[in-house]
């Protein structure tokens, strides 16, 4: 027995039964072996490593333990290593112990989807609570991710955790001073850790200690900026990027001026009536595939906490027609998932008014957007200040931090960092990024909901229907889009008129044929925004010229995957200032950073 009068178990290297598992224990163990809440009383931030999720209660215990505390850290981050999730029911069961638990665990189970091999970042609590899942075997998912612990909250103990390789990896995301608690005393364990700088409780039962070697540590450095507090940001651009980037720092503590040469925000690219948010799956989930997965999750967590369903945004999937037949995803991918991608099957396709043999895959987790509502939800965050017909001509370093002039000099605004987020206009301040315009139209218009399919439909262009607006007696419906590479002509062509009825009728015959009186009446109206694209068709996150970081940051190039990617960019800069655990695997960070442009540099 353990000195707490739990099981110790782990002698063997087993790890304990779950019905050992309790929330009592959890706070015993874990909580109170890492001197939690008081140890992170007054910090801004607190970051935690488990190693073996579970069903979940160490985390919903420090998640209410967090709630609980008046003098909690700004921002709470878990991240926890499990290479198979437990099912949503094992989380709700598991919190059955503790009625004060409940409703946290049902908050968890609701984002309890979709988890596929990677990482998985769930939010709660407005943002302040990040639970970053990483779904795989614990050495490899440890070596994705980067960011120094505060507190480290070791269980699951197998041969391969309780092996001194996996210790030693464990030991890399230590500081000096990081708390741990571990659920064993076995000796071996006991041994490897005490190798690797820390100082344990020499008492028997579960073990406690803290990171003190006795040697200069010398590492490779997480990915970090060395910000040490928030300050004045200011963001160049009011489109997806610059109002998540305003509230990815809002939130953590910074005071964010968003400026834009418009005189309201969402008017540019970003002001698309309506757009879809959809995957992009291949059958040997490349890149785009996985990046985009992070990007629509991370996404769909701030879609339901800020918008209105059915007004703001429909989450009710999507229809991606494969014309050249291939329907495959990758090995692995079964119908009953953990994947939201499938091949569509023929009762589905029918409902969508399609032929049951059309070749096509399924979306579960995709919806219609209006972006310029979740643009006004993130700039409304308390932090962020909008400043319209603020046009930027030239930025100045100063001693302090930058400026921000106007075409004849005057003073906009002052502040720490700046962060570009303009779209193709970035190239005035990133001349050296390789960006380029896409211009993009689209038709629009309102008709009776009945005459088109309730599912958004996209593949080579997209169809979406039924999207409220306002007091408005019929709801939108938009078709496109086109792409015009290096254009940057905002004027509506009738060739792209053409172009995009053309799609349609190759997309959705039906919706084609119901929608050609309003066409031919002149009902169907024309918009137009320019994209803005890199050389490789990803986004650039990093800072805008290679060596010293100076505070000029940019978030651009988003391409026409605004929605998919605003968010995850956002909050992949954020982590890289302050240091944070990384919301997606190293090698995909490094994919969308500025540093990738720059061999050698990161």
């Amino acid at each position: 027995m353990a000195a707490d009068g739990t099981p110790l178990g782990a002698r063997s290297g087993d790890t304990p039964p779950l019905d050992n598992d309790t929330p009592a224990l959890s706070r015993r163990v874990f909580l109170g072996g890492c001197g939690l809440p008081a140890a992170w009383s007054g910090r801004p931030q607190w970051r935690i490593l488990e190693t073996g999720f579970g069903p979940g209660l160490h985390f919903l215990t420090t998640w209410q333990a967090w709630r609980a505390d008046p003098h909690r850290p700004r921002l709470l981050h878990y991240v926890a290593v499990d290479a198979h999730p437990a099912p949503a029911g094992d989380l709700l069961r598991a919190s059955e112990a503790d009625p004060a638990l409940a409703p946290l665990a049902e908050e968890l189970a609701r984002q309890w989807a979709g988890l596929l091999p990677g990482f998985h970042r769930l939010a709660f609590d407005d943002g302040r609570v990040l639970l970053t899942l990483c779904v795989g075997e614990l050495q490899p998912m440890l070596r994705a991710q980067r960011f120094e612990a505060d507190s480290l909250f070791l269980d699951g103990f197998g041969p391969v955790m309780a092996s001194p390789d996996t210790l030693k990896a464990v030991s890399r995301f230590a500081r000096q001073g990081t708390s741990l608690a571990a659920r064993t005393d076995d000796d071996g364990v006991r041994h490897a850790l005490a190798q690797n700088g820390f100082q344990l409780d020499p008492r028997p039962g579960n073990l406690r200690g803290v990171f003190a070697p006795a040697w200069t540590v010398r590492r490779r450095q997480p990915v970090r900026e060395g910000v040490e507090a928030p300050g004045h940001c200011a963001v160049i651009g009011a489109g997806l990027a610059g109002a998540a980037v305003a509230a990815s720092l809002a939130r953590r503590g910074w005071r964010v001026t968003v400026l834009d040469a418009a005189d309201a925000p969402a008017s540019g690219a970003s002001g698309l009536p309506v757009g879809l948010l959809a995957p992009h799956v291949s059958s040997d989930d490349a890149l785009l595939s996985r990046l985009t997965r992070a990007g629509i999750r991370a996404t769909w967590t701030e879609l339901t906490q800020r918008l209105d369903p059915g007004r703001d945004w429909g989450a009710y999937g999507s229809l991606e027609r494969r014309p050249d037949g291939d329907v495959r995803v990758p090995p692995g991918w079964s119908a009953d998932g953990p994947n939201e991608s499938w091949p569509a099957q023929p009762d589905r396709l029918a409902a969508a008014g399609l032929p049951p043999d059309t070749p096509a895959l399924w979306h579960a987790r995709a919806a219609w957007v209006r972006p310029h509502r979740l643009i006004s939800a993130w700039l409304g965050q308390s932090g962020v200040e909008f400043r319209g017909n603020s046009h930027v001509a030239r930025l100045a370093r100063t001693d302090g931090g930058w400026q921000l002039l106007a075409d004849a000099g005057a003073l906009l605004a002052e502040a720490d960092r700046v962060v570009v987020a303009a779209g193709f206009a970035s190239h005035r301040f990133a001349p050296d990024l390789p960006l380029q315009p896409v211009r993009g139209q689209v038709a629009w218009g309102r008709a009776d909901p009945a005459a088109l399919p309730v599912t958004p439909i996209n593949g080579d262009g997209h169809l979406i229907a039924g999207v409220p607006d306002g007091q408005a007696p019929q709801p939108l419906w938009l078709i496109g889009a086109t792409f015009d590479r290096d254009s940057t002509d905002l004027a509506p062509t009738d060739a792209d008129r053409l172009a995009n009825r053309e799609r349609l009728t190759r997309l959705h015959p039906g919706a084609a044929a119901a929608l050609a009186p309003a066409f031919e009446r002149g009902d169907a109206r024309a918009w137009v925004g320019v994209r803005c694209a890199s050389g490789d068709r990803r986004p650039l996150v990093g800072p805008l010229a290679p060596g010293v970081d100076k505070g000029l940051w940019a978030c651009t190039a988003l391409g026409s995957r605004g929605l998919s990617f605003a968010t995850l960019c956002a909050e992949l800069l954020a982590a890289q200032w302050h240091g944070e655990p990384l919301p997606l695997p190293a090698t995909l960070a490094k994919a969308l950073g500025t540093q990738r442009l720059w061999p050698g540099s990161d």
